[in-house]
């Protein structure tokens, strides 16, 4: 068994009379350290796919399966303890505290966790330098720009050493000299740390870096392009 399998999921929403279909049946095997792009136009279903993997939403059915575990079977709670333990999301919008310095927005998963002070500061820090952002941790959101922010995203990501990272559009609001540097940050942290990382996104730049690009359509797969050495494979 691979290290995440989804087989069959379905998600519907009941908008008046009419039932839509987010996902129409997904069957994908993902490995463990793979780095795989979700395509598709507004609507394919890539960001509600992305939040049934992280177990932020229910599928209406088909199973998946991380390591072993069956997320669909879980309740709330037990969703939620798996997530912090083995999932990371870094999102677009960064989703920073603006209340918070960079520093307390990193180290936050870490108090989520009920780690003393000390050592989240502590790793906070040490996340902080490898992600480059080490001189701003006492700038709150607003007295940073883009990248930084999306560093900071970053990092609080990674603070918990997740297995796996989800990353919705990661550089939907950077240019595209920020996007590179992100993109190439991300990789090689993900490399060195063996991270399983699937990340939605309509930025061929995002594209370029990943070793899958899974492409939706109405819900489905409706391609799968395998890069090997510079050359797409589909």
């Amino acid at each position: 068994m691979s290290f995440i399998e989804l087989r069959n999921i379905k998600k519907e929403f009941k908008i008046g009379e009419n039932i839509v279909k987010a996902l129409d049946g997904i069957n994908l095997s993902i490995e463990k350290k793979e780095i795989i792009s979700i395509t598709g136009r507004s609507g394919s279903g890539k960001s509600t796919l992305l939040n049934i993997l992280a177990g932020l939403e229910k599928s209406t059915d088909g199973e998946i399966i991380i390591e072993g575990e069956h997320i669909e079977k879980m309740g709330e709670s037990q969703r939620i303890k798996f997530r912090r333990k083995n999932i990371g999301f870094i999102f677009q919008s960064y989703n920073l505290l603006p209340q918070y310095t960079a520093l307390e927005n990193v180290a936050l998963p870490l108090a989520l966790k009920g780690i003393e002070p000390k050592e989240r500061i502590e790793k906070a820090r040490e996340i902080m330098k490898q992600v480059g952002i080490e001189t701003h941790e006492n700038h709150r959101p607003n007295e940073m720009s883009g990248g930084q922010q999306q560093r900071v995203g970053i990092a609080r990501a990674l603070i918990t050493d997740p297995a796996i990272v989800l990353a919705d559009e990661p550089t939907g609001n950077l240019d595209t000299r920020t996007s590179i540097e992100v993109m190439e940050l991300l990789i090689n942290l993900f490399k060195e740390k063996g991270t399983t990382f699937l990340l939605v996104s309509h930025d061929e730049v995002a594209k370029n870096y990943t070793e899958r690009t899974i492409n939706l359509l109405d819900g489905k797969i409706v391609d799968i392009e395998q890069i090997f050495r510079g050359t797409i494979l589909t």
